[in-house]
């Protein structure tokens, strides 16, 4: 089974000349899904992961999962102000202007072992801050995850100057 078979390509989506990847058919597809999961999971099986953190909205699903295989915690990475307890906060630039995220302040101990969770890795500006965010509160990110990879945007590089190795399991070209 290929996981690019699963994965349906919408053009001109959310603009004109993008193409999108939509991992909704991958995770509606139950083999695929969970080959996916179990592919995200290596090379972890047995080792002392204590937390995954997801990134809204797809990185939830994805990560729950992942951090079920791992019997890790979970903790949510949120857009702002969407959590009810005390939260660190990271503001981050878009293509066209800044957005912040957040997580609970106490949802991670500092030294505890994370991984970074989300469906894609394009530019690397979301992951990029939410990978700041849990090594400004102290968490060991381990690395950072994703179903696809978007290698011509150059996203895996920026979380790779922060120390923070990189596993994709498909990669695209273009964006």
């Amino acid at each position: 089974m290929d996981l690019k078979d699963a994965i349906r390509t919408i053009p001109d989506y959310p603009k004109k000349g993008i193409l999108f990847r939509d991992i909704t058919t991958l995770m509606g597809d139950a083999p695929a899904f969970r080959r996916a999961v179990d592919e995200l999971v290596q090379p972890w099986p047995g080792s002392k992961i204590d937390k995954v953190a997801g990134i809204e909205a797809r990185g939830f699903i994805l990560g729950g999962a992942v951090a079920h295989q791992l019997s890790a915690g979970f903790v949510p990475i949120r857009k702002k102000g969407k959590l009810p307890h005390e939260t660190v906060r990271i503001a981050y630039s878009l293509e066209y202007g800044v957005d912040e995220m957040e997580m609970h302040r106490d949802a991670v101990k500092p030294g505890e072992k994370v991984i970074l969770v989300d469906d894609l890795i394009a530019t690397g500006g979301t992951a990029e801050a939410a990978a700041r965010l849990l090594k400004d509160i102290g968490a060991d990110v381990v690395a950072a995850v994703f179903v696809i990879d978007l290698p011509d945007l150059g996203g895996r590089r920026r979380l790779e100057a922060l120390g923070v190795p990189v596993r994709t399991l498909v990669s695209f070209d273009g964006h």
